[in-house]
Order: structure tokens, then sequence, then C-alpha cells
């Protein structure tokens, strides 16, 4: 059974960092393109950023370009994303999802998802 479980959230000030984990499990996560897609209250869930299973391509929102590093370590079968200057605007419910394609750093590219965690960012 395919299962993405999401960790790392929490509240953490303006300027600060924040490693977000998604822990793979009931496949191999070499095989699957992930995404980290983020939805705040009255906004369409976004991608955030998206790694292919290879790790050779990579995906950034505009808005977190320069500030947000998605990486893989297969032996753990997890993907974290290491997120500095955070803002509060980067307050939202985080989602990791995966697919055996990578089409895109779209929500409706994937099709396998964990259920969130909360990232508050604020003073």
């Amino acid at each position: 059974q395919l299962q993405l479980v999401e960790s790392g959230g929490g509240l953490v000030q303006p300027g600060g960092s924040l490693t977000l984990s998604c822990a793979a499990s009931g496949f191999t996560l070499n095989y699957y393109a992930i995404g980290w897609f983020r939805q705040a209250p009255g906004k369409e869930r976004e991608g955030v950023s998206c790694i292919s299973s290879s790790g050779r391509m990579t995906n950034y929102a505009e808005s977190v370009k320069d500030r947000f590093t998605i990486s893989k370590d297969n032996a753990k079968n997890t993907v974290y994303l290491e997120m500095k200057s955070l803002k509060p605007e980067d307050t939202a419910v985080y989602y990791c999802a995966a697919d055996r394609y990578f089409r895109a750093c779209r929500p409706v590219d994937f099709n396998s998802w964990g259920q969130g965690t909360q990232v508050t960012v604020s003073s």
C-alpha cells in the first residue's frame, strides 16, 4: 500500500527556517516523482517544488526559488523540503505527493497524497 507521511511542520518566526520530511512506504521512492504542494485558506493548492524520480530535474515556484530546496534520500525513502527565510505568506498546509510520471509540478499531475502538515510563519 502506497503511503506518504509528512512531518516537520510547526510555528516559526519570519526569517526562520524549517525542514519538512515526507516518508514514503509501500513503494520505492526512486521510481516516483515527488512534489511538495501547499494550500492556504481561500487559495488554490499550488506546486511548491517537485523532483523527478532520478533527482536530476527539479522545479520551484517563483515565490520560493532561492529559499526552498527539495532533496531526496533513497536509502531512507524520504523526501525533504528545506525552507529558509520564511515569510508569513508561506503559511499553509504543506502536502507531499507522488506519481510514477513527472509531467509538471501541478496538483493534477500527482495522484498519491499525504495528509499534510501545517506550517505557520508568524511573530
